[in-house]
């Protein structure tokens, strides 16, 4: 995998980049002026991410992901990532008929359901998952492999299936190892 270079990454115009970022030269990245990217993340081949979207601090979007954060947006906290082949969407069609679909329709002859997403702190979403529109996960969640998150988490759970719900508890134990890396990072 190559990503590009400091010099490339800057010149995409991000809305702010912070250090030792790494975007792979096989990923797509639409309105790089609405894109917000913390310290420490990485977005690999073959993603696309597009719209308004805001990266924490040491966030992974893994190979074949689909970040549309439209006009109400994405927001990935820090410690947060997608698995391979991860579907996340802040808006879509009306799948009922009533409307015509697609974005080649103008707006006046469409429905579209539009609504903000969230991944809260140390949330990890398993392959080919779906996140819908206005879902927030929250705090510590884990979504499992081929899930499809159509409602809101509550924290520390670990959540599977379609539609996706929780199954137990997630353990925090991850938290003295994030305080131990902050602190050999000098925060």
């Amino acid at each position: 995998m190559s990503f590009l270079s400091q010099q490339q990454l800057e010149s995409l115009g991000f809305r702010s980049l912070g250090k030792n970022v790494r975007i792979s030269d096989k990923a797509a990245i639409y309105n790089p002026e609405q894109i917000e990217i913390g310290d420490h993340s990485r977005i690999d081949d073959f993603c696309v991410v597009s719209g308004k979207v805001s990266i924490g601090r040491n966030v992974h979007i893994a190979v074949f992901c689909n970040v549309a954060g439209g006009s109400e947006g994405i927001v990935f906290e820090d410690f947060s990532g997608l698995a391979y082949g991860c579907h996340v969407f802040s808006q879509s069609d009306d799948y009922t008929g009533r409307t015509l679909t697609n974005p080649t329709v103008p707006a006046q002859f469409k429905r579209e359901f539009k609504k903000a997403v969230r991944l809260g702190r140390h949330c990890i979403v398993g392959t080919n998952s779906l996140i819908f529109p206005g879902v927030t996960l929250a705090e510590g969640c884990s979504i499992g492999a081929m899930s499809m998150v159509t409602k809101s988490t509550e924290e520390w759970g670990v959540y599977s299936g379609i539609p996706a719900r929780r199954l137990k508890d997630r353990k925090r134990d991850l938290l003295v190892l994030e305080q131990a890396y902050l602190d050999s990072e000098g925060l």
